[in-house]
């Protein structure tokens, strides 16, 4: 008797969310809802690049913040390796906090610049109580060398760092807590077009040897088509368009996405 290979259970998985919000033309008496994300249902498995695509508006980073715990959908089912998640409790959120981190776009903004990146890789740690107080030390240089900076880097604040360093302190720390996703949110936008090839690679390298899910974020399709094994555009909330990088990006389907395409500033 043959027997059916068991289906690999994805990290994350979207049933259907709805996320509205309160529109400014309504009225206290007759309130009027804007729906920012309308029946989105994606699943994503470790080791697995999903670009998530789309003009300004199109409700991508609405979706991404249902999928770090920032936003309870309106309607629909979030579960995270099999379980569904629960919104609003501060438990909870810590608990998801360790297993999920968060690239943000400039990393100027995100990183703390009175803050020595020792303390800034440290702070994680601290919080989650991960590791003895002697190992963060140790753990710190380690993160520093995978993304390819000198150990005299955890000595200095961010101010004296370049961009392209500043954004992989940032991914060192998104790394810290050894997460299953990571949510990369137009982690590349801010960055000079010298720098931004290097910190691709370095995302797309990190995925590989451990075997994270990743969720990358941008308007740009070029971009997104270099790191991503699967893309999902998005337009007025609702998937328009999904299918491998090379399938969505070569042979595009939707009107819309070949408007993504050539609006895409080549990296070449």
């Amino acid at each position: 008797m043959s027997m059916k290979p068991l289906k690999k259970q994805p990290i994350i998985e979207l049933s259907n969310i709805v996320v509205e919000f309160n529109s400014r033309d309504g009225t206290f008496f007759n309130p009027k809802k804007f729906t920012a994300v309308n029946d989105v249902s994606l699943s994503i498995h470790s080791g697995e690049t999903v670009g998530l695509v789309g003009q300004s508006g199109c409700g991508k980073s609405t979706l991404a913040s249902v999928m770090i715990g920032l936003q309870r959908p309106t309607s629909g089912e979030v579960k995270f390796n099999g379980l569904q998640m629960k919104y609003g409790s501060a438990e909870a959120r810590k608990q998801f906090g360790r297993q999920v981190s968060v690239i943000f776009q400039d990393p100027a903004t995100a990183l703390n610049p009175r803050m020595r990146v020792l303390d800034i890789l440290k702070d994680p740690m601290d919080i989650h109580g991960i590791l003895q107080p002697n190992e963060r030390e140790k753990r710190v240089y380690e993160l520093l060398s995978r993304v390819g900076l000198p150990r005299s880097a955890a000595l200095v604040e961010p101010t004296r760092l370049s961009g392209g360093q500043k954004q992989r302190v940032a991914i060192a720390r998104a790394l810290a807590l050894n997460p299953k996703l990571i949510v990369a949110d137009e982690p590349t936008s801010a960055l000079d077009v010298s720098v931004r090839a290097q910190v691709l690679n370095l995302l797309a390298d990190l995925k590989k040897e451990l075997n994270l899910a990743m969720v990358f974020i941008s308007h740009d399709l070029q971009t997104v088509h270099q790191v991503s094994d699967r893309i999902v555009v998005m337009n007025g909330g609702k998937v328009v368009e999904t299918g491998t990088a090379e399938e969505v990006f070569n042979f595009p389907t939707k009107e819309y996405t070949r408007t993504l395409i050539d609006a895409a500033p080549s990296l070449l």
